[in-house]
């Protein structure tokens, strides 16, 4: 039964040190029902140590978390049972079949057998899994591994789910077939908790990014919002010959520009119409352009210019 909460993940001014290092410096944030954190940063940002945290496995010096209302430090047991977790390295028995370790986990979350059996079934159609099912996990492949992985941190429905790498390695049909997967836990009402270092993942995933470097919250929001903060589009213009190119260098000499191979130029501009005055530009220069495109800033420019702000405050402070 769950206790009384708004979110399904409520985290307060929570901090974690281990001896020197302060590993999570004052993080807060929430997930509600049927929502998609995105917790982001760089090794040794302090991703691991909040996931330690919140599942139980590391006590905070300060702050508080809660799981589906239970604080984590006052209700473990409570609070680990209303998780379910897909880490980077297997929890699977590899010489058990899958069915096996369905069966396993179902009985570690204390499901009656009728029910886990069940809910086994169900979760092998919903994951195709039939056909590889009853082989010892140790023959599967790294996304049969990975489907099955899913599936057992879900076996008892728990409301909360943390995925730590959850495609790492996949290929790119194996991965968005997972996405598809964790799509479904959206429509189920399940708070998620996505730890990621893939940007498409996270773009593709989250409905809010949480970014992190060395334990400390460096910038917050919607993968939409953190790409349109930047207010920067390149302008990729290809030209003739590299001669045309260095013609148009000479012409657009008060743009930030960079050369992209021999014929074509990145142009960055702060906004569309910025774009558009440096082609008219070059068209009334008489400079011959075969293409232009107009790239949007990604999660990756994003995510690179919030760590990257990090590293200069640091080093500005030491």
């Amino acid at each position: 039964m769950m206790a009384e909460g708004s979110g399904l993940i409520e985290v307060e001014e929570l901090s974690k040190a281990f001896g020197v290092v302060q590993a999570v410096d004052g993080l807060s944030f929430e997930v509600a029902p049927g929502r998609v954190l995105g917790l982001l940063g760089p090794n040794g940002a302090g991703k691991s140590t909040t996931v330690r945290v919140l599942s139980t496995l590391e006590q905070p010096d300060s702050g508080s978390a809660r799981i589906a209302g239970f604080d984590v430090v006052a209700n473990p047991d409570d609070a680990r049972a209303s998780i379910g977790l897909a880490g980077q390295s297997t929890t699977l028995d590899l010489k058990l079949t899958g069915r096996e370790n369905l069966k396993l986990f179902g009985w570690l979350y204390h499901l009656p057998r009728r029910v886990s059996a069940q809910r086994s079934g169900e979760l092998i159609e919903r994951f195709d899994m039939a056909e590889f099912i009853d082989r010892p996990v140790e023959t599967f492949s790294g996304g049969e591994r990975r489907r099955l992985d899913l599936a057992v941190s879900i076996v008892a429905q728990p409301p909360v789910v943390f995925l730590d790498e959850p495609t790492a390695g996949l290929d790119p049909a194996s991965r968005l077939t997972i996405w598809r997967e964790i799509e479904s836990l959206f429509e189920l009402g399940t708070a998620v908790l996505l730890t990621t270092q893939n940007m498409d993942e996270a773009d593709y995933l989250a409905d809010e990014i949480l970014v992190i470097d060395t334990g400390i919250e460096v910038g917050r929001g919607s993968p939409t919002e953190l790409k349109n903060a930047l207010k920067r589009d390149t302008l990729v213009v290809t030209f003739t010959s590299a001669a045309e190119r260095e013609a148009a260098s000479g012409v657009l000499t008060g743009e930030d520009l960079s050369a992209a191979g021999d014929e074509s130029l990145h142009i960055r501009t702060d906004t569309r119409m910025d774009g558009f005055a440096a082609l008219a530009a070059l068209a009334d220069a008489g400079i011959g352009v075969v293409d232009f495109e107009v790239h949007r800033p990604t999660l990756d420019d994003a995510y690179l210019a919030l760590t990257g702000q990090a590293v200069e405050r640091r080093e500005e402070s030491a």
